[in-house]
């Protein structure tokens, strides 16, 4: 709390009536948004909608509307939780550990792959529409979700889900779980885990080694991609309750990683 208060006192978000930030932040800035905005600087540099975001959610609805070169400047950010920004007379450094929840079309006029709709963009505009999210960004998104549009059945159907209280107390104890096996490295969740963690924590039988090896080798993943649908996988395991990784848990994480190669090759 004081952590992020600190730097919303930095930017004058703070008032007497509210002076500390006692709930996680939630910034949603448009895709106009400039550079010096979104990563922080000026001449006197200041925090960016990152670093306001610290501790909380960054949500870019619309990402391919977004410049490419502004949505090139997450990148390392999003991996080391930090920004430096450097001017003539001095060097300032930011904290910037957010969690980017992002959405977007998949092309210009929405219906790209619709089953009830014609997409009217020419392959060139799809291309030039998608190619705005780069693979590096895709590779630092841990979970990628193609959503269909829902059928009418579904919207008036009686069937039984999931309630949100339900869903909220697995996640709970899965939370409560990473907090104890994490508590003497000084982090608390499965996305901060280190290569060197990941190998202690993350222990394959011998069927999910071969399923994460034809996917890895199939989809053409990178060494991070790898290493986060170990990741995604170890929390599958723990919103089940159980101590080690299955088949099935490295067989849905890998589902999870399936946009970004789907992005590229749909209209190929």
């Amino acid at each position: 709390m004081l952590e992020i208060t600190k730097i919303h006192s930095i930017i004058g978000l703070l008032s007497a009536d509210n002076p500390i930030v006692t709930s996680r932040p939630y910034r949603s800035p448009h895709h106009s948004i400039s550079a010096k905005a979104l990563i922080g600087g000026g001449r006197s540099p200041m925090p960016g909608e990152i670093s306001l975001a610290h501790h909380g959610v960054l949500f870019l609805d619309e990402l391919a509307e977004f410049k490419q070169n502004i949505l090139e400047l997450l990148r390392q950010p999003m991996e080391d939780k930090k920004i430096t920004i450097n001017r003539l007379n001095s060097m300032i450094t930011y904290p910037c550990d957010f969690m980017l929840v992002a959405s977007m079309n998949p092309c210009p006029c929405g219906f790209y792959g619709s089953l009830k709709r014609k997409c009217i963009c020419s392959k060139k505009d799809i291309q030039r529409y998608l190619g705005k999210i780069s693979g590096p960004i895709l590779d630092r998104i841990d979970i990628q979700i193609e959503v269909n549009s829902i059928q009418y059945d579904e919207l008036s159907s009686n069937k039984l889900i999931e309630k949100s209280k339900q869903i909220k107390q697995r996640i709970n104890l899965a939370r409560k779980i990473q907090v104890e096996r994490y508590e003497k490295y000084h982090f608390y969740s499965n996305s901060q885990m280190s290569h060197q963690l990941i190998e202690k924590y993350c222990k394959l039988d011998k069927q999910s080694k071969y399923i994460l090896q034809k996917a890895y080798d199939k989809l053409g993943l990178s060494i991070r991609a790898h290493d986060k649908i170990l990741k995604v996988a170890r929390t599958i395991a723990d919103l089940e309750g159980v101590e080690n990784i299955k088949p099935e848990h490295i067989a849905e994480a890998i589902q999870y990683r399936s946009l970004d190669k789907k992005l590229w090759n749909k209209f190929e």
